[in-house]
């Protein structure tokens, strides 16, 4: 292990960078501060993880940038102290510049943008506040002091909108930080947090801030909008986007090339001009060339229209409707049906007490005179109970009655059976979409598998020049996989919804219709309700028991 005072390590540093890194590969290195610095102060120590430097030793008294920059980011890794070095500064064949500014092998540089939109309870009293972005790195990635302007008199809830801090290329961002500080107007620190650039993603971020000791806060945080992604060069960002979105790049083209037409004239009155050669010019006067993605693929390997349905056949699956025995399986289904059967079950026990009442009115006169009331008024006919003439009109009320009933149990346990079936189909449908997301997902991550093995074939043949003609070739293919995919899919979804009418149909056939009663017992036995349950056809309690309803004819000399 060597260890360099602050001066010494800022030499080696600046007269020979590649050197030092190359040293700190093998060899262990401490930096201290000089001892000129009698006010405890330290030095910035990204300058030396810059170079692979292990360990920077700072003065743990003096709460200042540095410090929080070094608390910040060893906050990784579960704050155990130890951090794996980014790859350059490892790997010993591998060199690193540590004042590089350009392309570094195998790391893929990242584009950042961070906008402060709000923050919450940053200090307790009224003052101005505002808010400032620094980020550290190496010497092309940092950036100081980028600060928002300042919120007059509103410390509890402030809103900025201004234009974010952009980093349209930052080298290496495993060594970066961004550092977000809220401070007073008057320059007092009101909370400050230090975030890894490499672990930064897309989106709306709500940063608890931290105090100068790096111990969390209580209340104050800040509202961030952030947008990281791959770096680009300027050139080249149009192809970038026609690679990440080849759909959206021929609709452009063929957008573009409509909207050219009128200017081009109408080829349908221009005079037929005769077919221009393979090796000939072509006429500026007639129809525009088609675009370039849709020209046929240069010379190379290009799949078949087998092996594209082949593709799409792998990557589509079979959705079928749910039949209609399962539906009748539905839970609010079978409770609706339950809910019928006591209903139904009250009802007829309701006939039998007044079947049995007037029997007993009937052949036992004298105990309803010697104990009145004890039979209760069930609204017999006027006619009294002599005879079998209450009796028929008792039967007949109770027919009416439960025949209604029925029909209107019938028709709202189809009605709950179409509403089971609808529920179903659309959660379906729903699934169906999500589905086909993921399908073309799929299909992309295959023709990207097959873009990335076509380059790695051409990068190790050395046949360089055959890039731009596998990118051509990779759009035209995923543009026309895609839309074969679509219509596969769009026939699928036609195909299932057709299917789905006819569950419906099939519900609605078995429908109840008035004038023909006879059709609900039939419906009943189809998985509906049972026309008649077994408790009633019991020949002790059920309303076929001839005990019940004897002979209805009359009784010349009832025998008590």
């Amino acid at each position: 292990m060597s260890s360099f005072v602050e001066t010494k390590g800022l030499e080696q540093l600046t007269k020979s960078p590649l050197e030092f890194v190359e040293y700190n590969k093998r060899q262990l290195s401490r930096v201290y501060p000089k001892g000129t610095r009698v006010d405890s102060s330290n030095f910035h120590p990204q300058l030396f993880w810059n170079a692979g430097v292990q360990m920077a030793a700072l003065n743990f008294q003096s709460l200042d940038v540095p410090l929080q920059l070094n608390l910040g980011l060893f906050e990784a890794n579960a704050c155990s102290g130890f951090l794996l070095k980014p790859e350059p500064l490892r790997r010993p064949d591998k060199t690193f510049d540590p004042f590089s500014e350009g392309r570094l092998d195998g790391i893929v540089a990242n584009t950042l943008s961070v906008q402060v939109l709000s923050g919450q309870f940053l200090a307790e009293r009224r003052c101005g506040v505002f808010v400032e972005l620094e980020v550290f790195g190496l010497p092309g990635d940092t950036r100081r002091r980028c600060r928002t302007r300042t919120s007059q008199g509103n410390a509890f809830n402030p809103v900025w909108d201004e234009e974010p801090l952009v980093l349209h290329k930052v080298v290496l961002p495993a060594l970066a930080s961004l550092r977000v500080a809220a401070y007073e107007e008057g320059g007092r620190l009101l909370g400050q947090r230090v975030l890894p650039v490499a672990t930064l993603r897309s989106g709306y971020h709500y940063v608890p801030l931290r105090n100068e000791s790096n111990q969390p806060l209580l209340l104050p945080a800040l509202l961030l909008l952030t947008h990281a992604a791959d770096h680009v060069p300027l050139g080249h960002q149009d192809y970038a986007e026609a690679l990440s979105n080849p759909i959206r790049h021929v609709n452009l083209l063929d957008q573009r090339q409509r909207r050219l037409q009128p200017l081009l004239g109408d080829p349908e009155d221009a005079p037929e001009r005769p077919r221009p050669s393979p090796g000939g010019s072509r006429d500026l006067g007639g129809p525009s060339p088609p675009p370039e993605p849709h020209a046929p693929p240069p010379a190379g390997p290009a799949p078949s229209p087998g092996q594209r349905s082949d593709l799409i056949a792998t990557v589509l699956t079979e959705v079928t409707p749910e039949p209609l025995e399962a539906l009748r399986q539905h839970r609010g289904y079978l409770k609706l049906l339950k809910r019928q059967r006591r209903d139904l079950e009250r009802l007829r026990k309701k006939h039998l007490r007044r079947l049995l009442a007037l029997h007993k009115r009937r052949f036992f006169p004298d105990f309803s005179r010697i104990f009145p009331g004890f039979f209760p008024d069930f609204g017999f006919p006027s006619g009294g109970t002599e005879g079998a003439a209450p009796l028929l009109q008792l039967r007949e009320e109770q027919q009416q009655l439960e025949l209604g009933r029925r029909r209107e149990q019938l028709r709202e346990a189809q009605q709950r059976l179409q509403e089971v079936a609808l529920e179903a189909q659309q959660a379906q449908l729903k699934r169906l979409r999500q589905t086909s997301e993921r399908e073309k997902k799929e299909l992309q991550k295959i023709l990207d598998r097959k873009r990335h093995s076509s380059i790695s074939e051409a990068r190790g043949g050395r046949r360089g020049g055959e890039l731009p003609e596998i990118n051509r070739r990779h759009i035209n293919e995923s543009v026309s996989s895609i839309r074969r995919l679509e219509e596969a899919q769009r026939r699928r979804e036609l195909r299932l919804r057709e299917e789905h009418r006819g569950v419906l149909e099939q519900i609605r056939a078995q429908e109840p219709r008035p004038e023909h009663p006879q059709d609900m017992a039939g419906l009943g036995g189809q998985g509906g309700l049972d026309p008649v349950p077994k408790t009633d056809r019991d020949p002790e309690t059920g309303p076929g028991n001839p005990n019940l309803t004897p002979n209805l004819t009359p009784d010349p000399d009832p025998d008590p």
